[in-house]
């Protein structure tokens, strides 16, 4: 069946797929020329992992034990309550200027990707923040993010927008947004955002989403708090006792992972240098940018995560403001590493704005991941090269 890919761009099409850098191996990328027309595109068929009496090695079916329930989100187990909750998506500046950023160590999911400046911003991803008093600070939103956040069926909340590129797609009816009340919001929540005193800060970095405010527009705008029964979680998770890396044995082994390289580029990592290095002791990845450890100010925890995640996009530049487009429909390259394991394979968006892209290996089987956060770096594919990890 035909598919038709859209790319989140005044032009569209999709570029050639990157060839994967290993360590500090770089390739020269030459993409293909930007099509003025949507282009058509037959995904290949797919294999997700088939769940069996012989196979029990990755989570197919929640259930409830004892008011508890698996995450969609991470396949850890908490109140079911919050698993059956939707999630909330919140726009968080990366810059060294905001940092340290609040609350951001309990997000489920973080997703990174290049703005302009050639920085990146972040959107964190929580499903557990009945106990945070706040989240940020809160930036402004760019519609790559936006349509990531409808995948994962998020409550989106930023304060701010790029008005030429955002401004309808976040005031449809069938997009349920938290925004402070800016020019080019029509349905604003003022009662979720409040200024923070932050001495030495620009005041773009002081603005916080409150989550008793956020609880109350949520109601005050009518929105639904359940997932859509049609709802496809974005991850497989190994099954419990189970590491996801027994299942890749074969595959390369790496320690640190550099999605922008170690040095300086234009593809927006190369700015702050960030970094992924695995603790094999507890099966993390910890984060590090600007040569040292990224924190949370709520707890002075470094970021960690159980997963990483190399999402390769076709990227454009949209305007004179370098504002950018990534390609987070149709398909790409991407590389997972999880257990300290490199598994090389795609990623997949066919099914419209409210599915997640889904990762496969190079086999065509659905990645399993392990249980706990995962950290998505959008990686400019026409700066693919710098990749590097070892």
């Amino acid at each position: 069946m035909t598919v038709r890919i859209r790319l989140l761009s005044i032009a569209a099409g999709l570029a050639a797929c990157v060839a994967l850098a290993g360590c500090g191996k770089k390739e020269e990328v030459i993409p293909e020329p930007v099509q003025e027309e949507q282009l058509e595109a037959t995904p290949d068929v797919v294999e997700a992992p088939t769940a069996s009496a012989q196979n029990t090695s990755f989570i197919s079916q929640r259930k409830e034990i004892d008011g508890r329930m698996q995450s969609y989100l991470t396949g850890e187990w908490k109140s079911k309550d919050v698993v059956n909750r939707r999630p909330i998506a919140v726009m968080i500046p990366n810059n060294s200027a905001a940092m340290p950023q609040y609350g951001i160590s309990r997000a489920s999911i973080i997703y990174e990707a290049p703005v302009e400046g050639r920085i990146t911003r972040l959107m964190a991803v929580f499903e557990d923040f009945d106990d945070l008093d706040k989240i940020g600070p809160v930036r402004s939103s760019r519609d790559y993010f936006l349509y990531v956040a409808m995948g994962y069926e998020a409550i989106y909340c930023n304060w701010g927008l790029a008005r030429p590129y955002v401004e309808e797609l976040i005031n449809r009816s069938t997009v349920q947004n938290i925004s402070a009340a800016v020019e080019g919001i029509n349905q604003p929540a003022s009662e979720a955002y409040d200024r923070v005193s932050r001495p030495g800060y620009a005041k773009e970095f002081t603005g916080y989403l409150f989550i008793d405010g956020m609880k109350k527009a949520v109601d005050r705008l009518g929105y639904n708090w359940n997932y859509d029964k049609a709802y496809v979680p974005p991850f497989t998770f190994s099954a419990e006792g189970i590491r996801a890396e027994e299942h890749y044995q074969d595959k390369q082994s790496a320690t640190v992972c550099y999605p922008g390289g170690q040095s300086g580029n234009k593809g927006g990592y190369g700015a702050y240098n960030p970094y992924f290095e695995y603790n094999a002791q507890d099966g993390l990845y910890y984060r590090f940018q600007n040569g040292k450890a990224q924190t949370d100010e709520m707890n002075g925890a470094q970021l960690a995560v159980s997963n990483v995640v190399f999402q390769y996009c076709h990227g454009e530049v949209r305007d004179s403001h370098d504002y950018l487009a990534f390609g987070v429909h149709g398909e790409g390259n991407a590389i997972v590493f999880t257990g300290g394991k490199v598994i090389k394979g795609t990623w997949k968006r066919y099914n419209g704005d409210a599915t997640p892209a889904k990762f496969y290996d190079e086999n065509g089987k659905e990645i399993i991941f392990n249980q706990g956060k995962t950290w998505v770096c959008c990686i400019w594919q026409e700066y693919g090269e710098f990749v590097e990890y070892k």
